[in-house]
């Protein structure tokens, strides 16, 4: 018990130690989540970082599965070791095992899914990617991949095999059937985007890949066995993008460029809406808020190929506006919360399930219209 309080306080200390950066997650880095005692992720013996000083308390702790775990505050802490991990604190860990990362990977957060910072974590601390003595690929080829992903059918029915190219040198993406001779898609970069969703798919690596053809959204839903596969996947399209944003866009600075490599959809959820007249009955939909393209795009269900249509969202100043009430002459026989998205074109008339989720989607869309 004198040992476990003795290290527990000696753990403190170096959390709260001045110019360390273990008041942050070593790994995600956000603040205030540390909460030592608990796993060491990595190991002195293979020249790492304890790191346990400012790793998240929950999230990024199970995530860290590359080393064997033990609870610190039940080590003996003697004083070359407490010495050590003064020394070497988060801040200097990531100088270490972050000293090349490539512009275009994706550095997880804590609320990232399980497997996008599983293997950020074993990237870094197993396989040393992005060590000073590792050799940075280019974009061009690290957004060249072959292989195969499972994506969901038509219908929604069942997952298939499926053989998927990516060339950023060509600027497109493809994929093949077994039956057929050519591909069954050939998908501009310029529109390729892809985000994680797994609970949407219902699999811990399931990946949504969207894109635009013939002016329409396009849904493709994939995953694969392996978690390092489908995020070298996630990331091999990211450093397309980032090839194809660079080679077209040369003199936008690389702050304003990274976020536009990929995204995730500001909200999304069920929604009921009504037709152009606004006497149509009133259908479930599946909506998806894409603020960066500043698109409220519809779906019959989550999991379509094809959206049903979608709404641009302007800025104020340019006639859109959001509120809770209905237009004139609008009559709804459900008392449940509404949202009215008015364009300069027409209004759209939203029903919501509860007033939280009018709420929730009342200041999605309030976003889109002040940012600029």
């Amino acid at each position: 018990a004198m040992d476990y309080e003795r290290n527990k306080a000696l753990l403190l200390e170096l959390q709260r130690a001045a110019g360390t950066g273990n008041d942050r997650c070593a790994d995600c880095g956000d603040p205030g989540k540390a909460a030592p005692p608990g796993p060491a992720s990595q190991r002195t013996a293979a020249g790492r970082p304890w790191g346990s000083a400012g790793r998240c308390s929950s999230r990024c702790r199970s995530a860290a599965v590359s080393a064997p775990l033990a609870p610190l505050a039940h080590l003996t802490v003697n004083y070359f070791v407490f010495q050590f991990m003064r020394n070497h604190g988060n801040l200097w860990a990531k100088a270490k095992f972050e000293a090349k990362v490539p512009p275009y990977y994706y550095i997880p957060k804590s609320r990232d899914c399980m497997v996008l910072r599983q293997q950020w974590i074993r990237a870094k601390y197993e396989r040393g990617e992005f060590l000073d003595t590792q050799v940075c690929q280019d974009p061009c080829s690290a957004g060249s991949r072959e292989g195969c992903l499972w994506k969901l059918g038509k219908g929604r029915r069942q997952f298939q095999k499926r053989q998927f190219l990516l060339s950023a040198r060509e600027g497109v993406m493809k994929y093949y059937s077994k039956e057929s001779k050519g591909p069954k898609a050939v998908i501009s970069i310029e529109t390729l985007n892809a985000m994680f969703q797994v609970e949407k798919i219902g699999h811990s690596h399931g990946l949504q890949i969207t894109y635009i053809t013939d002016g329409q959204t396009r849904n493709l839903f994939v995953y694969h066995e392996s978690g390092k596969e489908i995020v070298d996947w996630f990331n091999a399209i990211r450093a397309a993008r980032y090839h194809y944003l660079r080679t077209t866009f040369p003199n936008v600075p690389e702050p304003e460029l990274i976020p536009r490599i990929t995204r995730n959809f500001a909200k999304e959820g069920y929604m009921e809406k009504t037709g152009p007249k606004q006497k149509e009955a009133f259908k479930v939909r599946w909506f998806c808020l894409d603020s960066q393209e500043r698109n409220l795009i519809y779906f019959k269900n989550p999991l379509d190929a094809f959206a049903q249509g979608q709404v641009f969202i302007g800025r104020r100043d340019e006639g859109y506006e959001v509120r809770d009430d209905l237009p004139q002459k609008v009559w709804v026989k459900k008392k449940k919360p509404v949202i009215t998205l008015v364009t300069p074109v027409r209004e759209f008339v939203f029903i919501c399930e509860n007033e939280r989720k009018q709420k929730e989607w009342m200041e999605a869309l309030n976003r889109v219209i002040t940012q600029l």
